[in-house]
C-alpha cells in the first residue's frame, strides 16, 4: 500500500503554507517553485483543500492562500481525506466482498490496519509537522506518535509507504 503523490504533495504544500502564512497570503506559484510541484497540480489540490475548508483563498493583488483553521487543528488525516486520497489496505474497499460474495480470510487484518493508519494520521497535526521543520536537519522528518501509551523511538523516521 502506498500513499500517492496526491497525498504527499498535499501534505508538503500545507506545511509550506503553514510555515509562511503568518506574513499574509501565500501564492501557489511560490509553493510550486519551492517544493518543485507543478502549479496546475497544486491548483487542483488547493481547490479540494478549499472545499474541505482547510485553506481559504484571497483574490487580487497580494492574494494567495491562507490556512482556514488553526494549524494545531488540521491533521494529516484531514489533508489526505480532503484530496480524496484512498488509504485502504483491503482489496474490497471495506465492502467485505473480497472473494466475490464472501470476505477474504485476511479481511479483519487489513481492516484493523486501516483503523490504525487513520488513528495515527489523526494524531499528527500540521503544527507537529511545522515544528519538525525547525530541527537541525530539515530533510529528516521525525513523526512522533503522541497518543497515550505509545513511545516514540529517538531517531525513528516515518515513511509515506507501508
Amino acid at each position: 500500500m502506498r500513499l500517492t503523490t496526491k497525498g504527499r504533495f498535499a501534505v508538503t504544500a500545507m506545511i509550506d503554507l503553514a510555515l509562511r502564512c503568518a506574513d499574509g497570503p501565500v501564492t501557489l506559484a511560490g509553493i510550486a517553485d519551492r517544493q518543485k510541484i507543478s502549479l496546475s497540480y497544486l491548483e487542483q489540490l488547493f481547490g479540494k483543500l478549499r472545499r474541505f475548508e482547510l485553506v481559504s483563498s484571497v483574490r487580487g493583488p497580494g492574494g494567495g492562500y491562507a490556512l482556514a483553521r488553526d494549524v494545531g487543528s488540521i491533521t494529516v488525516a484531514d489533508i489526505i481525506a480532503a484530496v480524496d486520497e484512498p488509504l485502504d489496505a483491503t482489496s474490497c474497499g471495506g465492502k467485505e466482498n473480497c472473494k466475490g460474495e464472501h470476505r477474504c480470510m485476511t479481511h479483519d487484518l487489513w481492516t484493523n490496519l486501516n483503523r490504525r493508519m487513520y488513528e495515527y494520521l489523526h494524531s499528527v497535526t500540521l503544527a507537529n509537522l511545522v515544528e519538525q521543520q525547525g530541527s537541525s536537519d530539515p530533510k529528516v522528518a521525525v513523526l512522533h506518535d503522541e497518543r497515550p501509551g505509545t513511545a516514540s523511538k529517538p531517531g525513528a523516521t516515518s515513511s509515506a509507504t507501508a
